[in-house]
């Protein structure tokens, strides 16, 4: 399926389209696991703009237990976090879902999965690849891989407005964890997630700001203009017409050829017919 034909059966499919977001500890190896620890997951419905959060402080002002508290109970509230998490998916089993390249067991659907695995040692409800949509990875297939510079995520944010005080970078977001700082942490998660809702329109549209736009990308726009499509469409009508009138003109023609030719049998027949009279 091409990036056209993706966006059209996800247009189709809105009211059943999530965009998912999350954050966590650091990727690299300087973390007290493995794996990073999940602090926050956003998940927003695109038909209704409805927002579903789910984080470690909510989880911990339910249970009663202060915020300078919490990095006492991380384990139990994360395992019931992703747990809230993977019961929201199984009550949206026919949901579609958007991401910003969540597509392995580093940063994606497989490390939420590894996590509540590790912590309650049960298998989180799993979403099937086809279901699956990575938005970056549309960007590129419309756009082209060169379309803007690297970070990507950081200079499309600054090309489509995408640069709010409550989104801050992934280094900004581990520190704000380890300063426990997490409804500031939580904050950009969501607000990552609405950005993600604000570029899917724009790519519904072609109207995403790059760099740098592939030809092809430029004749796609070109051809998507309205004023573009009105001449394809008069161009369309004027090829019918003139194809109608060459058909009308050959009929004519041959209906004229067939007149001649029986004018000039009914002559060269009209002596003899004459020369039996008399």
């Amino acid at each position: 399926m091409n990036a056209k034909e993706t966006l059209k059966r996800l247009h189709e499919n809105e009211q059943s389209l999530f965009i998912v977001h999350y954050s966590c500890e650091s990727l690299n190896d300087n973390n007290e696991n493995y794996s990073p620890r999940i602090t926050s997951i956003a998940v927003l419905h695109v038909g209704s703009s409805t927002m579903h959060s789910f984080s470690i402080h909510l989880i911990a002002e339910i249970r009663k237990i202060l915020r300078e508290n919490i990095d006492q109970h991380y384990n139990d509230l994360e395992k019931e976090m992703l747990a809230h998490f993977f019961s929201f998916i199984a009550d949206n089993d026919s949901g579609y879902w958007l991401h910003w390249n969540m597509s392995n067991i580093n940063y994606g659907f497989e490390a939420l999965i590894h996590r509540y695995k590790v912590l309650s040692g049960e298998d989180g409800k799993g979403i099937p690849d086809s279901k699956k949509f990575n938005l970056s990875s549309l960007i590129l297939s419309v756009y082209g891989k060169n379309c803007v510079n690297h970070p990507r995520m950081a200079s499309l944010m600054t090309l489509n407005d995408g640069e709010h005080r409550d989104v801050l970078t992934g280094k900004e977001e581990v520190e704000a964890f380890a300063a426990k700082e997490y409804v500031k942490l939580h904050k950009s998660t969501m607000g990552k997630a609405y950005w993600f809702q604000h570029m899917y329109y724009l790519l519904q549209r072609n109207k995403v700001v790059v760099h740098n736009k592939n030809w092809g990308a430029k004749v796609n726009a070109f051809l998507e203009r309205p004023t573009v499509k009105a001449l394809g469409f008069i161009a369309v009508l004027f090829s019918l017409f003139q194809a109608a009138q060459y058909g009308y003109s050959a009929i004519e023609l041959e209906e004229k050829s067939g007149d001649t030719v029986q004018d000039k049998t009914n002559k060269s027949v009209q002596p003899a017919t004459d020369a039996s009279t008399d």
